[in-house]
């Protein structure tokens, strides 16, 4: 009976709610706000005592507990050492807010680049011009959402009109003046974006898009075409000068950071294509171009829940890619935690802020055309590739170019 009882009462909270919305009443102005609670990047300043929690009780436990106090102090030697970061992005994070951790990793420092998925800058952008992502309930009535133009992403409720529709003009008003004589990489429509927030948003604090801009974080998206910001650039196709992004482009900017950092790092959220486009680097490197100088990324955290049982890439173990040659050693500096991103993300983050100094920003969105020129000219004077080249030309009866 309670549970009959406890059902009832949130069919009615949720009804009240989706009646509320549809009646264009603000979700600030409520008179229930608790029902409709706004999704927020989080905050993690005043969070501080979780570094004594990780390091007392999850570093003192067993399983993933344990798995995660060891990624947190792998994250600090990543930073103590002054690895080249990546962060990679799959899952709806920014949804439920870690833009916000992800602000506060790239302000210190902690984070050099980011590959993500497009569907995650996207939403990244509704915030910082106050459109509403809010808590809604993972049981709620799909019909009577989508009647109402309201999209959900399990207990995340997002409006079609006064976000999604609201930042698809924002993505028009901010790729306006890209250039369309010549194909850019996703790096440099990700930073006219950024730029964008920052300059026209009300709070661009609230972005990882605008952080990232500002402190010359390049973000690269693995399928450029797979997400709504992709969908938004078709119009440019149909009725204006077209702007193409070259995945190729990106693939030869992240290998020439690889290249050039001393040590190489990565957090992996979820996984997917973005954790297999930033471990195809190394590959990209020994494999393609005949240059042994890394073999393998140094450092590896995922986070995740998926297992390596079923052959998927996202549940790819460490060790296995070590067989790829994308990671240097199959048994150290390597910490997969099964468990939810949403749970995780957060401690590792406010760990990682609490016990370690910020540090210099790379700056590597600036430098890019500089890194990409060393990794042409080392590719040129690389005997062992000439030598194929010219062999794949005489099979192939291609001349050079």
């Amino acid at each position: 009976m309670e549970r009959k009882a406890e059902n009832h009462r949130l069919e009615l909270t949720q009804a009240s709610s989706l009646t509320t919305l549809r009646s264009g009443a603000s979700l600030r102005s409520t008179s229930k706000p608790q029902a409709y609670r706004m999704i927020e990047p989080l905050e993690l300043d005043g969070c501080e005592q979780v570094r004594e929690f990780v390091d007392k009780v999850f570093a003192g436990s067993g399983f993933n507990a344990r798995r995660l106090a060891e990624a947190c102090r792998l994250f600090g030697k990543m930073i103590t050492e002054d690895a080249t970061i990546a962060l990679t992005l799959a899952g709806a994070m920014t949804p439920i807010g870690m833009s916000g951790p992800i602000i506060s990793l790239i302000k210190k420092g902690f984070v050099d680049f980011i590959i993500s998925t497009g569907a995650n800058l996207y939403h990244d952008m509704h915030r910082p011009f106050d459109c509403p992502m809010f808590q809604g309930h993972f049981q709620a009535d799909d019909n009577a959402l989508a009647q109402m133009d309201i999209a959900r992403i399990y207990d995340t409720f997002i409006e079609d009109s006064a976000t999604l529709q609201a930042t698809d003009t924002i993505i028009h008003q901010a790729v306006k003046d890209l250039p369309t004589n010549k194909p850019i990489g996703s790096a440099q429509l990700h930073k006219a974006l950024g730029d964008s927030i920052g300059r026209e948003a009300a709070a661009p604090e609230k972005s990882l898009l605008a952080a990232a801009a500002k402190y010359d974080v390049p973000i690269y998206t693995s399928a450029p075409g797979d997400s709504s910001i992709a969908m938004n650039l078709i119009v440019e196709h149909l009725f204006n000068e077209p702007i193409v992004i070259d995945p190729v482009r990106d693939v030869i900017e992240t290998t020439a950071i690889v290249r050039r950092a001393a040590k190489n790092a990565v957090v992996v959220l979820g996984g997917g294509s973005p954790k297999n486009f930033y471990l195809q680097t190394q590959p990209t490197l020994a494999q393609i171009l005949r240059d042994q100088s890394k073999g393998g990324h140094d450092y590896f955290i995922q986070l995740t829940t998926d297992s390596p049982q079923w052959g998927g890439l996202s549940g790819a173990t460490p060790q296995e890619a070590k067989s790829w040659g994308k990671i240097k050693d199959a048994n150290i500096n390597n910490v997969v935690v099964y468990s939810c991103a949403s749970i995780t993300f957060p401690i590792l983050c406010a760990y990682v802020l609490a016990a370690n100094e910020g540090r210099k920003h790379r700056r590597l969105y600036a430098r890019l055309d500089e890194l990409v020129g060393e990794l042409s000219e080392a590719a040129k004077s690389n005997p062992e590739l000439l030598k194929d080249i010219e062999q794949i030309r005489k099979q192939s009866g291609a001349k050079g170019r």
